[in-house]
Order: structure tokens, then sequence, then C-alpha cells
């Protein structure tokens, strides 16, 4: 499959997405993004995406040229153009074209990107077995610095940390916070299981604000499955019944150990349960509709 692209309203050939190398989401990392699936053809709990994504724009001063509309108009754009039922979207606005400096007083108009692909971030075999992880040596800020809510394009904490568990031959890694709580990984919320109650760190500990960790606390609350949001450590982890892993390109993913020490069930029954449901809710939201 080819990646479809939709660049300020217009769809557009790989060879013709281009944006300007004077592009302040490109020169300083100055814009926001949202990652989603969708199934059947349909974007997966679009409403929400464009919620956190209009969030994100109002804090760092980005809101109000592209409208919900036209994003949506483009995302139906790139899906009809790939011929796919499932696949992944990348939703960018950048701060667009401008002078160099970090003054963003020179960008008069803001890009909008959308990108159309397929997205395998975990194997079949992993979601069998489930991820090895380690935890990252570097530190999330999530008081003094950029708000852990906005989903910005500097992921580069994310990148080095996946490097890092990609040198220690793991397959993904868990930021901590600078008071050594757990935040999130590098692209996923954590949740563990400690004495049958279900745990994940709260947003003011670092995480993201996901989507599907929101909707994985909803399938929760429907299944009457006990939680709560509270900071933990790694030891709270190395103590788990089980863990796993959530996030819009991941889905749901077991964790079988954290720094070489097993999670006892992987996968376990709460994520059982958990990752069913979510199929479900995808077939509920998704299947058997009409494209829109």
């Amino acid at each position: 499959m080819t990646p479809q692209f939709w660049i300020d309203g217009r769809l557009c050939s790989r060879d013709q997405a281009k944006i300007s190398v004077l592009d302040h989401g490109l020169l300083y990392g100055d814009g926001i993004f949202e990652g989603l699936r969708f199934y059947h053809g349909q974007p997966f709990r679009w409403e929400r995406h464009i919620r956190r994504l209009r969030q994100s724009a109002q804090a760092i001063a980005l809101d109000g040229y592209w409208q919900d509309e036209q994003l949506l108009e483009g995302v139906r754009a790139v899906i009809a153009a790939s011929g796919l039922e499932t696949g992944y979207l990348r939703v960018i606005l950048t701060r667009g074209e401008g002078s160099l400096g970090i003054d963003p007083s020179s960008c008069t108009q803001p890009s909008a990107i959308i990108i159309c692909d397929e997205l395998r971030m975990i194997s079949g075999e992993q979601r069998d077995t489930g991820l090895r992880l380690i935890t990252s040596s570097l530190r999330r800020a999530p008081a003094t610095g950029l708000d852990s809510r906005v989903k910005s394009l500097n992921y580069l904490l994310s990148v080095m940390g996946r490097i890092e568990a990609r040198q220690a031959g793991a397959d993904d890694a868990i930021l901590l916070n600078t008071d050594g709580g757990i935040a999130e990984a590098t692209a996923a919320n954590l949740f563990c299981v400690r004495e049958g109650t279900l745990l994940t760190p709260p947003t003011h500990c670092g995480a993201l604000g996901g989507i599907t960790r929101a909707t994985v606390l909803e399938l929760a609350d429907a299944l009457k499955l006990p939680w709560r949001e509270e900071p933990i450590t790694a030891h709270d982890v190395y103590c788990a019944e089980e863990a796993f892993l959530t996030g819009s390109g991941a889905r749901l993913a077991p964790v079988r150990s954290l720094d070489d020490r097993p999670v006892k069930q992987c996968p376990g029954p709460m994520y059982r349960r958990l990752s069913e449901a979510f199929e479900t809710l995808i077939e509920t939201e998704c299947g058997d509709r009409p494209r829109t």
C-alpha cells in the first residue's frame, strides 16, 4: 500500500508531499499531532482525538485557522484514496513557514498535514508472549517542562528512550518523572494490576492523557473491574500480577517483564477481558456502517 497524503487542503502523491524547510514545525518542533486508527473505513473515536488536538493547539497558541470540518474532510479523503479498510492516521498541525528564529510571529499560516498508512507497532508474537521493558535513564519533567497533555512534535525524549530499549535488547522503555515515579512508556500509557486492582499513573505524573487509556478505564467500569489512578513506581510493576501498555498505535499490549523481572501473568486475565471488550467496542463504533 502506498501512503496517502493531504497537505493544506489537497490530496497529493508522495513525490508532491512537501513542506518548506522554513516550516517552524521542522525547525523547532513547533506543532502538534494526533495518531489514530480507522476500522471499516471509519476513524475510531475521532471526536475525542480532535478535541485533544484542539486542546493541544490552544495550549501552544496555535488554534483558530484549520477548522474541525476541514480536517475531517481531509481524513475522509486520505482513507478513501488508500482503499484500506483498516489503517493508521497521523493528523499534524505546524506553526507554518516563517523566518529563522524561534519567534513565531512571522508564521502567518499554520500548515495541516494528514498521513494515511499501515502501522504495525506490535507483532502477533509479542501480543501472545508480551513485551520486554526496561527503565530508561531519561527523566520526564511534568511540572517544569511542557505539559505532557500537549501532544507536541517534539518526541526526542521518547526517541532516545526507544534507542536505549533497543540497545538493551528490549521492546520498549518506561520513562520516569523527576520524582522517580512512572510517567509512561515511550509512546504508550502503562497499566499494572496489584491485588486485583488496575492501576495507572495520573497525567500530573507526566503521562499523556491517552484516548486508549481513557477508553480502557471506561471499559473497566463497564466490566466492574476495580481501578485507580495513582502514582506508581517500578516496584509496583516488579510486584504486579499483570501489566500492559495502551495507545492508539499499539492498542493493548501485554508486558512480560520490566528490567528482567518477570510479570507474574502474561497475558493476564484482566488484560484479556479488557482487550476483548476493546475489540468489541471497535466493531460497535466502526463496524457495519457506511463510510461517511
